[in-house]
């Protein structure tokens, strides 16, 4: 229900836990939950690891947003009026999830906040899931990534059940 809620305001949630315990899957309930809001887009990055110039491409692909390495700019201006358009239109923000979210740069990350504020940090034009290890949240204690980390308005930090949750569930 809150997830739901943050893709009308918009800004940055965060999934982490160690591996194994579910949080791939936990994004993949959350993308089913949110493709069931009309009119709300969801999209899924599929190479976190890429350069600056991929994160564009394949944001503009995303997105449907014609962009040209060459003009970084151009394609930060074009994809943020597709998403101001989404919002005007639908009330919406547009939803993008990322899952092994440790393994985006750090200068991406720094681009992606740039990318969805709007007015002076005001407003948020796309609702963005991070979902990644224990590493994730350790960089965004780092002084290039705190203006991100300040922004996360929802944290989930999977746990491992102790032994008597795990056997009132098997149970």
């Amino acid at each position: 229900l809150r997830v739901q809620a943050m893709a009308a305001q918009g800004g940055f949630a965060l999934i982490t836990g160690d591996p194994g315990l579910g949080k791939s899957k936990t994004l993949q309930k959350i993308a089913h939950r949110l493709e069931q809001v009309p009119d709300l887009t969801v999209r899924v990055m599929q190479r976190p690891q890429s350069s600056v110039g991929d994160f564009y491409r394949e944001l503009g692909e995303l997105y449907q947003v014609g962009l040209s390495p060459a003009n970084r700019y151009g394609g930060f201006k074009a994809l943020r009026e597709r998403w101001k358009s989404h919002c005007q239109s639908t009330l919406l923000r547009p939803v993008l999830l990322i899952d092994e979210a440790q393994q985006v740069s750090g200068d991406c990350l720094t681009e992606l906040r740039l990318l969805q504020s709007h007015h002076f940090d005001s407003q948020s034009l796309l609702f963005t899931v991070l979902c990644g290890d224990r590493r994730l949240p350790e960089r965004f204690r780092t002084a290039e990534l705190l203006p991100l980390g300040s922004r996360i308005g929802l944290r989930l930090v999977l746990l491992p059940l102790s032994p008597e949750q795990l056997q009132a569930y098997l149970s």
